[in-house]
């Protein structure tokens, strides 16, 4: 009698399995097109030039998100306020040859340089610093001060930079305040 207890206990729990996840996958998802698509037109940016990252101890500053040269922006501050870093999406490419030409930010009179680090480019010019990742068709800096930034955290924000799902887009959009709009 004990052979067919054990044997229905896995097929009591596959419910509960299958359920759990279904829940990671649809809080994981991108956000709804439309959404996106709405709240890109409000920046005044492409829908593909929508990136977030996330990186302990930095969130994003509401104020700073929308459009600059045609590009999608984001700045994240440290929870004390102290340092921040801005991500930056534009539509392009980044290879070894056009990494050191392409200017880093506002820093256009210095000369950049470039390593490879996976499938990132570490860039340097300046006081100043990036990853530039390449994800089809854009390019998604994240910019710093030297000084105030280290290169562990800019790597960090990079390889978390992803599409928002439907609360991360959320974030990057003001808040109302209880107004109606």
């Amino acid at each position: 009698m004990m052979r067919p207890a054990r044997a229905l206990l896995p097929l009591l729990l596959l419910p509960v399995l299958l359920t759990g996840c279904d829940a990671d996958k649809s809080g994981g998802t991108a956000a709804d097109s439309a959404d996106l698509d709405a709240a890109a037109g409000d920046w005044g940016v492409a829908p593909e030039l929508v990136y977030v990252t996330k990186v302990s101890g930095y969130t994003v500053f509401q104020e700073s998100v929308g459009e600059y040269n045609d590009e999608f922006v984001a700045a994240y501050r440290s929870e004390k306020g102290a340092t921040k870093f801005g991500l930056f999406v534009g539509h392009g490419t980044m290879t070894a040859e056009s990494c050191p030409k392409q200017p880093l930010g506002e820093v256009s009179e210095k000369q950049v340089t470039c390593e490879h680090d996976g499938d990132a480019w570490y860039r340097k010019a300046g006081d100043s610093h990036e990853y530039a990742v390449p994800d089809d068709g854009v390019v998604i800096r994240l910019i710093a001060d030297v000084d105030k930034v280290d290169r562990a955290v800019l790597r960090k924000a990079a390889e978390a930079a992803h599409r928002p799902d439907d609360a991360e887009l959320a974030a990057l959009l003001p808040t109302t305040n209880g107004a109606d709009t």
